[in-house]
């Protein structure tokens, strides 16, 4: 007949094992997995090696996040049937999460890196950058009554958004077709954009002439001026749509005044 000398203590099995003590208390107050034998005078747990097998089994699984009470079920009607059946919906369950899980990344480092690039720019140089694509998706069309700001287009798309799975979380900005729509509405975007890597519209790679404004959404004072002055002086012409991107926003300040808008539009030099 064994002795409890040949028996792990708690202390042991959980070093053994790599399953915290507290875990296995637990574990056995529930009735999942208890210890081979109890001390009668003092009720402490002890533990044989051979219990490793049956604790691989509970451990495995509930690191796979499958329910406890699941685990105990299978504990007394093992089938194999049953296990993959389970393995499959938790592996859809786990796709899922790492599907969230890279978009929450993604939200994290869109916006990591526009407030970084917001922080160093000079807002009042407007200059010629060579922008890397981005992706986005491109909203419809934005339809405007007298006296609407971009509000009002705003507020209605978002129905749109919702049923397009249309994540609100990623920068928003505007889009408008030409530079000419852009000076004659600079507040009224031909459309809405968000900086989302899996949009389905690119603003390509390229040249690109951009400036900056500072203000609430839209206010974007004389930098439409400035943009096509500059491109006059400077031989250039203005080409495809202008991309408006706040790099600093609600999400970073709470002073409307303080948001900074990147604008740019791709350039094409004259020849003289």
């Amino acid at each position: 007949m064994n002795k409890i000398s040949d028996y792990l203590s708690i202390q042991e099995f959980s070093k053994l094992s790599g399953v915290e003590a507290s875990t296995l208390r637990y574990w056995d107050v529930i009735g999942l997995f208890s210890p081979l034998i109890r001390n009668p005078d003092n009720n402490y747990r002890y533990y044989s090696t051979v219990q490793l097998l049956a604790l691989n089994f509970v451990a495995t699984l509930s690191e796979l996040e499958i329910p406890l009470k699941t685990i105990a079920s299978l504990r007394e009607d093992r089938d194999k049937e049953n296990l993959l059946d389970l393995l499959e919906k938790q592996e859809k369950l786990m796709d899922m999460e790492m599907r969230n899980l890279r978009m929450r990344y993604s939200i994290i480092h869109a916006r990591r890196e526009l407030i970084n690039f917001g922080s160093k720019v000079d807002e009042t140089e407007i200059s010629i950058n060579k922008k890397d694509e981005l992706a986005m998706f491109l909203w419809p069309q934005n339809e405007y009554s007298e006296g609407d700001t971009f509000l009002e287009p705003l507020a209605a798309h978002l129905d749109w958004t919702r049923e397009n799975h249309i994540n609100l979380s990623f920068p928003v900005g505007g889009y408008h077709n030409d530079m000419d729509s852009f000076q004659k509405s600079p507040g009224q975007p031909n459309r809405f954009i968000s900086i989302d890597p899996v949009g389905s519209h690119v603003q390509k790679a390229g040249d690109y002439l951009v400036g900056y404004a500072r203000g609430y959404y839209a206010q974007l004072g004389d930098l439409p001026d400035r943009m096509n002055a500059y491109a006059a002086a400077n031989s250039l012409s203005l080409v495809g749509p202008v991309y408006t991107i706040y790099l600093l926003e609600e999400f970073c300040t709470a002073e409307p005044q303080e948001y900074l808008a990147q604008c740019s539009v791709e350039i094409k030099r004259i020849r003289s």
